[in-house]
């Protein structure tokens, strides 16, 4: 059977079987079924999937040939829903989120934190992760000459539409082992917010990805939203979209940007993923900002002193290229010998600054049955990493954040961690390893062999 089709206009929100509004021209259509046509899905080929998708098809319309009612589009958008914080905020509690903030934009830090990002991006502290460099590619004339301005650095530059922005935290905090805390000999370490599992239908332990877990809620409260005020334009994201989560969630009064550079709840501590879901409403009493959390790090600098490769090279200031969470995830090819040597045992991820820091002394322990922590990755044997294969490999992390490090790219981390051991026993898996066709693990593989031998 052919799809439902349904005629809109680029930009169009489809709720259900009930006439929409198109958020540019506020014209009214009938829905014959129900999807979304997001405007910025210029392709005609990937809207056609985007729709083939939704199981529906569409009929677009060409604004400029449709008439419509100046005094019909004035009574529309004097009409037009507002979002509410306390509304908003006891769905993401309901949905499973720890906490919520909201926020009008621009917000008031918004030029102060664009600047920030954009001299952090500029001096090259992101590395490889050439994504945070993308730009609208239209220059932007200055003093200095024309600039193309990124995408990331105020919300505006990708959705000129958004109005207010809900920010959520999820807390992953759980009651295992700390990276810093004693270990068994010759253990790896796995960042705590990837060690999220779940129990499927049958009991069994299955890994989970909190962008799925964490996105799904942020939809079930983009759906309720739009059920109760109606058609608006409306994006969520975990992790994934062009915008500065840390800096949204401070201005939404969810916490402070600390020494280590990450989000401190006052109560929840700094153990917590984000996601946002930027709206084209305009917020009640949007002249009245949320209060701020103020920085209540002092003169501690624990996270500082702890950190093994001086990633933080000044009180809230982070060179990515140093982290051992870039290293371990992001970076692709060898590492310098200076680094591997600061690395330790970690092999995927980084917890020491936050491990060290305070404020998650007394951070609650989350209950969250869709990230609870997976045993088999806290404190990992380093020769129960070693001895996978790619298959393997696959069945454990499928659906895992770790994953993303790849097969390659976490093998290279174990031999690096087992460098570090001191212990004799793995000689024999990095002469394996030497002989490897894969620059970052052969070259890991020398460094910790040769170091183990010394």
């Amino acid at each position: 059977m052919a799809p439902p089709q349904v005629a809109v206009r680029p930009g169009l929100q489809m709720i259900g079987a009930r006439p929409a509004l198109c958020w540019m021209c506020i014209g009214a259509v009938n829905a014959a079924g129900k999807g979304r046509c997001c405007n910025s899905i210029r392709n005609p080929d990937r809207r056609r999937f985007h729709a083939k998708s939704l199981g529906v098809s569409f009929i677009l319309i060409d604004d400029r040939k449709v008439n419509h009612s100046p005094r019909q589009s004035d009574d529309r958008q004097s009409a037009a829903p507002s979002l509410s914080r306390a509304r908003a905020r006891a769905l993401a509690l309901e949905a499973g989120f720890s906490e919520a903030g909201v926020v009008a934009l621009p917000h008031a830090h918004l030029d102060r934190d664009a600047e920030r990002f954009e001299r952090w991006v500029r001096a090259g502290r992101a590395g490889t992760m050439s994504y945070l460099e993308r730009t609208d590619s239209e220059p932007q004339s200055s003093p200095e000459g024309a600039q193309e301005k990124l995408l990331r650095a105020r919300v505006h530059t990708p959705f000129p539409w958004a109005l207010s922005v809900l920010v959520c935290f999820a807390n992953y905090n759980s009651p295992q082992p700390r990276s810093i805390d004693p270990a068994s000999e010759g253990a790896g370490w796995i960042a705590r917010y990837a060690w999220s599992g779940k129990r499927d239908e049958h009991g069994a332990e299955r890994p989970s990805d909190y962008h799925k877990v964490l996105l799904k809620r942020m939809k079930a409260v983009e759906m309720r939203l739009h059920a109760e005020l109606g058609a608006f334009e409306s994006r969520a994201f975990v992790d994934t979209g062009p915008v500065v989560e840390r800096s949204l969630a401070t201005a939404a009064g969810l916490g402070w940007t600390g020494k280590n550079t990450c989000l401190i709840h006052p109560q929840l501590g700094s153990y917590g993923f984000l996601a946002v879901l930027l709206t084209s409403l305009d917020l009640e009493n949007a002249k009245t900002p949320p209060t701020p959390a103020p920085d209540r790090c002092g003169s501690c600098t624990r996270c500082i002193e702890a950190c093994p490769t001086g990633a933080l090279i000044a009180p809230y200031k982070m060179d990515a290229t140093l982290c051992i969470a870039y290293l371990t995830i992001e970076h692709q090819g060898p590492v310098a010998p200076r680094l591997m040597e600061g690395m330790g045992r970690q092999v995927f991820g980084c917890d020491i600054c936050q491990d060290v820091c305070p404020w998650n002394r007394k951070a609650p322990i989350s209950a969250d049955p869709e990230l609870g922590a997976r045993a088999e990755l806290v404190n990992p044997a380093l020769e129960a990493l070693a001895a996978m294969d790619e298959a393997e490999f696959e069945r454990r992390f499928n659906g895992s954040p770790v994953r993303r490090a790849g097969f390659l790219g976490l093998r290279q981390n174990t031999a690096i961690a087992m460098g570090n051991s001191g212990l004799q026993r793995f000689v024999p898996w990095l002469e394996e390893w030497v002989e490897s066709a894969d620059d970052g693990l052969r070259s890991a593989a020398r460094w910790a062999r040769e170091k183990l031998r010394a």
